[in-house]
């Protein structure tokens, strides 16, 4: 997911490419359709579906916003930040409680997002540097389809499944078409055609990898969604900070500098007490 995220923060425009690693998956997946009976799909999983493409839409758009006017380190702690959140959702939406060490866990989260977006600087200014707002878009939506997706998957174990396809590729298949579908206008709009039809042709390898990468990473997560609460699998994820920073600095030249790198271990840190918790 980091290498992933990179990939998208290298590229011309970010909002575009995150659009175009959607045309490769595209014949694949309407191939892999027409192997399985979409009928044994259940009701729920489908509304759930339905809640999630909106969602994803939504957060391909602000990831490539995000991505086009910030440094990979800051929008990337932003996502890592997810596991902290879902805690405070999950108390009206699901009726769990948070315990004083997730309190605590969760405390240390938003001081670690603090120090990486503002270097230490506690004026309010610090807080909206170009593409943060984004950023704290993406997580939203990163908290909102964690919960639906583990809804959905959740619905689809309990369902008789005789499909050759695991159930968790099939639901990322239709994620996948459906979000793209939502978000093309969008970057049509913005980019129009022709940029975009060039931007393809000048980054279809790197367009690949990342098509490649993301079908792996986020099947493998839903298959961990069918097996584990959401918290603890959003938790394990989102470590991944400190490969992405590592990223930022080795292979995109960004210069993290001591309050950035102290503000990702503390991210991890309290992603750790939230977990334990």
């Amino acid at each position: 997911h980091a290498v992933w995220t990179a990939l998208i923060k290298e590229s011309r425009d970010p909002l575009a490419f995150n659009l175009l690693q959607a045309v490769p998956f595209l014949p694949a997946a309407l191939a892999l359709l027409l192997w399985i009976d979409l009928g044994a799909v259940p009701r729920e999983a489908w509304r759930m579906l339905a809640a999630s493409c909106v969602i994803h839409a939504a957060y391909v758009f602000w990831m490539g916003r995000a991505l086009a006017g910030a440094e990979l380190s800051v929008v990337y702690v932003s996502l890592s930040s997810t596991p902290a959140f879902l805690p405070l959702a999950a108390v009206p939406l699901l009726g769990e409680t948070v315990s004083v060490q997730g309190a605590v866990g969760i405390a240390v989260v938003v001081l670690g997002m603090w120090l990486v977006h503002t270097r230490g600087d506690a004026r309010l200014r610090s807080f909206l540097q170009p593409g943060t707002g984004f950023a704290y878009l993406v997580l939203l939506a990163t908290v909102a389809y964690s919960l639906t997706d583990k809804a959905a998957m959740a619905a689809l174990s309990g369902a008789e499944w005789r499909e050759p396809v695991p159930r968790a590729l099939v639901y990322f298949v239709l994620l996948g078409l459906g979000h793209a579908t939502l978000v093309a206008p969008f970057v049509l709009a913005r980019t129009g055609p022709r940029a975009l039809w060039s931007q393809g042709r000048a980054e279809w390898r790197r367009i690949l990898y990342a098509a490649a990468g993301t079908t792996a990473s986020y099947t493998l997560i839903l298959e961990a969604l069918r097996h584990a609460p959401v918290s603890y699998v959003a938790a394990v994820r989102q470590s991944s900070v400190l490969f992405a920073v590592g990223i930022g600095a080795l292979w995109l030249g960004e210069v993290p500098g001591p309050w950035r790198l102290g503000g990702a271990v503390l991210t991890v840190a309290g992603v750790v007490l939230v977990s334990l918790a």
